[in-house]
């Protein structure tokens, strides 16, 4: 029993998994990715398309399924909403950052985000070639559309996009009201980007959760990674700064 405890031990001692942050975001990271195959498994049996077709029709007027409920104001609120997680509005944000952080003398910091979602838009256009989920067809779109449904890019992306931007800024910020702020609006924007491809037409609700679970579960790698790298001082830690490479020796 020793022999396979020991070992495992020091995994675990290595992976700082006794401290607070490696063991939150290793175990957020399986619970997301364990929702996501869950759904998954129920996507491939059909058992989520009687509940996806009801959530998307109660979105509609009974009488004209071509218009989603409410005034018109919230119809174009949602396209505003939908293009937060586009992928032109997601380039823009990811280079500003990087950029930014390139600036502030943070390489290791710039790089991670950089590998972070252009992973992550690997991930997603896989498993949707992987998946080949066809678009509802019970609504018009609201919405043009040019890949898969499953899982949702929109909801993916914005996850992973807007969590780990949102996870570094709140790692910088002495104030835990602040941080907290910070999250929220991550998180928020998230949810709202995913709503909105519901009510325009353009996935089924299952779509935009699995979108959820597996850009959380990304998010959530990568952030585990990050906490892993700043030890060996391959990231910089919060309020560090890499000096330039011209700078001259006092």
């Amino acid at each position: 029993m020793n022999t396979l405890l020991a070992p495992a031990t020091r995994l675990w001692l290595r992976l700082r998994l006794n401290e607070v942050g490696p063991l939150l975001s290793l175990s957020a990271c399986g619970f997301f990715a364990w929702a996501f195959i869950a759904l998954a498994d129920e996507v491939r049996e059909g058992e989520t398309h009687a509940l996806d077709s009801r959530l998307l029709l109660a979105l509609r007027d009974p009488q004209n399924p071509a218009n989603p409920l409410g005034p018109s104001w919230l119809e174009e609120s949602a396209r505003d909403f939908t293009g937060l997680g586009g992928y032109a509005i997601l380039t823009l944000i990811t280079l500003a950052a990087v950029i930014y952080l390139l600036m502030a003398g943070k390489r290791g910091a710039a790089l991670l985000v950089l590998v972070a979602i252009v992973g992550g838009t690997l991930l997603s256009t896989g498993l949707k070639i992987g998946f080949e989920r066809p678009r509802p067809d019970l609504v018009p779109h609201a919405t043009r559309v040019y890949t898969a449904s499953f899982p949702s890019g929109h909801a993916m992306m914005s996850a992973i996009t807007y969590l780990t931007l949102g996870a570094l800024l709140a790692r910088v910020e002495k104030s835990r009201r602040v941080s907290t702020f910070i999250m929220g609006l991550a998180i928020i924007t998230t949810l709202l980007v995913g709503v909105s491809r519901v009510y325009l037409g353009v996935h089924w609700p299952s779509d935009v959760l699995a979108g959820w679970a597996v850009g959380a579960a990304w998010a959530s790698l990568c952030w585990f990674v990050a906490l892993q790298l700043q030890r060996r001082g391959q990231v910089e830690k919060p309020g560090e700064i890499t000096p330039p490479s011209d700078a001259k020796p006092e």
